[in-house]
């Protein structure tokens, strides 16, 4: 088996050279930059909804285990956030907007806000529970799609489904299944 790998270089400079105001984005980009940046605000669109959500968890739960739910929601939130900040740091990269548009928001992302009577600390953490499921699904196929040709904003996805799947967890510990 021979390896016929052969790096041009000077070709790779010249275009360097040519394209810098494209930024990271390179000829041997392999995918529609557009369409990233489009799937990466959905992305911000859905963890900024389960930041709320966490949050608007955490300040209204009531009950005898408050105190340790109320903690795992905060955690989660504070999470949820960088998750969005990270994804909005991609979209610059790329050369897009990051949309953080109130407006929209709800109707971009993958999960829904829900308001549990704040003494339905089961049912809060039922509702999180799910929206982490249809985030897990929702990025691996995102992940998925991406394949090899972005390795940078799939790594960014895995790291953030990673500690999505780690919220699901912790949720099914706090439920006791």
């Amino acid at each position: 088996m021979s390896d016929d790998f052969v790096l041009d270089v000077t070709r790779i400079r010249e275009d360097a050279r040519r394209k810098m105001k494209a930024g990271p984005v390179t000829d041997s980009y392999g995918v529609d930059s557009e369409r990233v940046i489009d799937i990466l605000n959905d992305v911000i669109a859905t963890e900024m909804v389960c930041w709320l959500r966490y949050t608007r968890h955490a300040i209204s739960a009531t009950g005898i285990d408050r105190a340790q739910v109320a903690a795992e929601f905060t955690e989660h939130a504070a999470q949820e956030m960088q998750h969005a900040m990270r994804a909005a740091e991609r979209v610059s990269q790329l050369g897009g907007e990051p949309d953080f548009d109130p407006a929209t928001l709800a109707r971009r992302a993958h999960t829904d806000y829900t308001t549990p009577s704040p003494n339905e600390l089961k049912e809060m953490l039922e509702h999180n529970l799910l929206a982490e499921r249809i985030v897990i699904s929702s990025y691996q196929e995102i992940v998925r799609w991406l394949a090899d040709r972005d390795p940078t904003t799939r790594r960014l996805l895995e790291s953030i489904l990673e500690e999505e799947e780690e919220h699901a967890d912790d949720i099914l510990d706090l439920l006791g299944t």
